[in-house]
């Protein structure tokens, strides 16, 4: 058991304790309170002075799969042979003992969505994982946790350079609508053989894996910068009744009011950065702002290793610079990330029964000299600031 006292507790559920006390049992919380009294014989971390909050939550990385300091050796997010390839799975790339994971936790995240690039129009699984483990199997919080889909720039190029469609948008569109009505008819098949494996169809595992989208237990992660691109990426999804969230959603803050009437969300960035390309001339850390004040429920992304995965609280400070609420900056890497990523019923909040995923921090998360005193994964102390580790 761990028990924090004394510190100023940011519960992301509506409530600010100025002083107040959590008691961690089996790695959940199992009490939050001005009045909890710690038992006998536990570990005491005194947070008098210090902010607690939940651990923090990007909503979209490429943690582990994209290496640090390696080239062509480290990196594996994106299999540039075809472009769909919906039967790639992230955890089958993510190397836990790559020193990002470390840094992270250093950075006070406890927990990310990870997986594929957007150089193909369908490129694989992504998966939820905490930053904590050197076994990915025993990190996964939910997998696969969504299917990741790209528009714009990125399939159009990667496929110019080998002659090969798609090289237009028109293209993009048409690749992943001919999938999803494959996936519609392998599922058809199926569903007519019933128990009669002669009438099932031949075993496909692409269309295995898009059978999670077409019955709408994952959502599709859609890559799309430019409006254009949000919008047919919208227009698809309505199309054939699948889930979506939009990523990046670099010119979200230009079609605002399409993206609430249709009730989507939006995991926005990685807006601290250089301009590389024409799809992101439109980059601004206004993009948030804007979004959360039209009622988009709004996700801050770092896009690791774009930007690097520790400094996703200033990701989050440099949107309320920019003038996005700083309550709801501070939700779109907690409960606002948890909730897109259909996680919050485990973290993204202190609450009785949750994860204890907890970061102390020294000040105030987004204020750039406030340093994590500890982070805390799964009821367990993985980082403390004097270098002590628990492994």
């Amino acid at each position: 058991m761990l028990f924090i006292k004394n510190g100023k507790v940011f519960t992301m559920e509506g409530k600010i304790y100025e002083k107040a006390s959590i008691l961690i049992d089996r790695g959940k919380i199992k009490e939050l309170g001005e009045n909890v009294v710690a038992p006998l014989d536990v570990e005491v971390i005194d947070a008098e002075g210090k902010i607690v909050t939940p651990g923090f939550i990007d909503a979209h990385s490429h943690l582990g799969i994209w290496e640090d300091a390696i080239g062509f050796e480290g990196i594996d997010g994106n299999e540039m042979t075809d472009p769909v390839t919906p039967h790639l799975r992230a955890i089958d790339a993510i190397n836990p003992l790559d020193r990002t994971f470390e840094e992270s936790r250093e950075g006070g995240v406890t927990c990310v969505a990870t997986g594929p690039g957007s150089a193909n129009v369908v490129g694989g699984q992504f998966a939820a994982i905490k930053t904590w483990g050197d076994r990915v199997d025993d990190m996964i919080v939910k997998e696969p946790l969504a299917m990741k889909c790209a528009f714009g720039e990125n399939p159009k190029r990667v496929y110019n350079e080998k002659k090969k469609s798609p090289m237009t948008r028109m293209a993009t569109a048409a690749i992943l609508r001919e999938t999803l009505m494959k996936a519609n008819e392998y599922k058809r098949k199926l569903d007519d053989a019933g128990e009669d494996s002669s009438k099932k169809p031949s075993f496909d595992m692409k269309m295995e894996a898009m059978l999670k989208v077409i019955n709408r237990e994952i959502p599709f992660k859609a890559h799309a910068h430019r409006a254009d691109d949000i919008l047919t990426a919208i227009r698809i999804a309505k199309e054939f009744g699948v889930r979506l969230t939009l990523e990046h959603c670099t010119e979200g803050h230009l079609i605002a009011h399409h993206i609430k009437d249709e009730g989507l969300t939006a995991v926005v960035g990685p807006s601290f950065g250089h301009r590389s390309k024409f799809e992101l001339k439109n980059l601004t850390f206004d993009t948030p702002g804007i979004l959360s004040k039209a009622g988009v429920k709004v996700a801050i992304m770092t896009d690791h290793p774009v930007v690097p995965l520790k400094h996703l609280s200033l990701c989050a400070a440099l949107a309320v610079k920019a003038g996005m609420e700083e309550e709801e900056a501070l939700k779109a890497i907690t409960i606002n990330a948890a909730e897109i990523l259909e996680l919050d019923d485990r973290i993204g909040s202190l609450k009785e029964g949750k994860d204890g995923d907890i970061v102390i921090w020294e000040r105030h998360p987004f204020d750039v000299m406030s340093e994590v005193l500890y982070t805390i994964i799964d009821g367990k102390v993985v980082y403390r600031r004097n270098g002590r580790k628990a492994f």
